[in-house]
């Protein structure tokens, strides 16, 4: 009896494994979120934003901007502010994957 069990078990395993080689994406070309170091080339994507805004705020200057001002979330879910990047003044996104750009 145990081992009937234990086999239903491993076959029921061995079907839900597909699942884990799916990804989350929309067609494989948009990641869910941002790999340190790298950027979507499609960014700012739309998307439901997670980030509060002392979190981006937050990952905008670690990307390297300095003095975020009118940062607010617009209706894209997508975090936009003014900042100081060497210098000057600029628009920056930041979008739910933690993509940070320069608009």
């Amino acid at each position: 009896m145990r081992n009937t069990i234990f086999g239903v078990a491993v076959l029921l395993s061995a079907a839900a494994m597909p699942a884990f080689g799916q990804s989350a994406t929309s067609g494989g070309s948009t990641p869910a979120i941002a790999t340190p170091g790298t950027e979507n080339p499609e960014a700012p994507v739309a998307g439901k934003n997670s980030f509060t805004e002392d979190q981006a705020r937050e990952r905008i200057e670690e990307a390297g901007y300095a003095d975020v001002k009118g940062l607010k979330l617009d209706d894209q879910g997508v975090w936009r502010a003014t900042a100081m990047k060497d210098g000057k003044s600029v628009t920056v996104a930041l979008d739910y994957q933690g993509n940070v750009t320069a608009l």
